[in-house]
């Protein structure tokens, strides 16, 4: 049923590309396994079927007729007829280096699948992305979603703070909260906007957030990343982590790394802060999760430095109005 309109019910798997054996194992993997299968054999034709298809999945062949697999990742996440939730992934025939990793994620791919093909991970994994894109979806439908990112807005991320709080507390779990602040300075290049180095950022943090991770957007250049399961120590790695993939996506320098010297070196396009607030067991130190949310955007402000003044913890002792 690769070239038929799938049935009803079943999650959609769009594949783009030309080569039968490279998409006959992918496509004899998805459809026993309850996926409806659309192939397309080049990117201006699968850049039309998920216009109007509306796909749960598009996994794109790195090798096309017409264009680079990255190209058609790209001219897929900008067009505002596909969905920012739905998950991309870029298809190698044989082993991919750090560098096309790195411009798969900075095109807005969220998976990279490269031999040794793996086939339960790989379908684990693309299972995860379609349940995420389908909550999307129902929160886009709430009204719980940014439009221009697809990420959770603050109502959004209220509600799924509390669900996720409700969860921690029957488990007496962990659930931390991150705050990024982009402090955007200099675009990275004349002909790249502020506004775009934001979005290629966005695409980083959803790319390196955990799928068990929440992401959402507090203001034009603050995002909140809800995580369960994760302490105090977990949610200050998580911090460095995504901020230094949100760096790296626009040629920064990471995180950790020295402020340059203004008199000899350009500016980073952009330097990431970060606060936070984790909680080791929600049910021995109940806490308001929406309060979870508001400690970390403090901390960004008035928070206690932990090594460096980019990251900090919410201090008790501190007074601010959160923005």
């Amino acid at each position: 049923m690769s070239d038929q309109t799938p049935r009803a019910g079943l999650p959609l798997v769009l594949l783009a590309g030309d080569h039968p054996d490279d998409t006959n194992w992918l496509r004899n993997l998805l459809e026993p396994a309850g996926y409806a299968v659309l192939r397309e054999p080049s990117g201006r034709y699968a850049l039309e079927r998920a216009r109007g298809t509306e796909p749960d999945v598009v996994i794109v062949d790195a090798e096309l007729p017409d264009m680079a697999g990255v190209e058609l990742c790209r001219l897929l996440r900008a067009d505002p007829r596909v969905s920012s939730s739905t998950p991309l992934l870029l298809a190698f025939r044989e082993h991919a280096s750090r560098d096309q990793r790195t411009a798969a994620l900075r095109a807005g791919a969220w998976e990279c699948i490269a031999p040794p093909h793996e086939a339960d991970e790989i379908l684990l994994k693309i299972g995860a992305y379609v349940r995420a894109k389908l909550d999307a979806d129902r929160a886009r439908a709430e009204g719980l979603l940014d439009p221009l990112t697809g990420l959770y807005n603050r109502q959004g991320l209220a509600r799924r703070a509390r669900e996720l709080g409700s969860q921690a507390f029957r488990e007496h779990g962990a659930l931390a909260c991150v705050v990024l602040a982009l402090d955007v300075e200099t675009p990275a290049s004349a002909s790249e906007s502020a506004g775009q180095v934001v979005v290629r950022c966005v695409h980083a943090l959803k790319s390196s957030a955990r799928l068990s991770d929440v992401v959402g957007r507090l203001s034009p250049t603050e995002f909140a990343v809800l995580a369960p399961g994760t302490d105090a120590a977990g949610a200050r790695r998580l911090a460095e982590r995504l901020a230094s993939t949100v760096q790296a996506s626009a040629g920064a320098a990471p995180a950790s790394a020295p402020a340059p010297d203004s008199a000899s070196q350009p500016q980073p396009p952009l330097r990431v802060r970060c606060g936070y607030e984790a909680v080791a067991n929600v049910g021995y130190a109940p806490i308001e999760p929406v309060d979870l949310l508001v400690r970390a955007s403090t901390a960004l402000r008035t928070g206690r430095a932990e090594g460096a003044n980019w990251l900090r913890r919410f201090d008790d002792g501190a007074t601010a109005t959160p923005s």
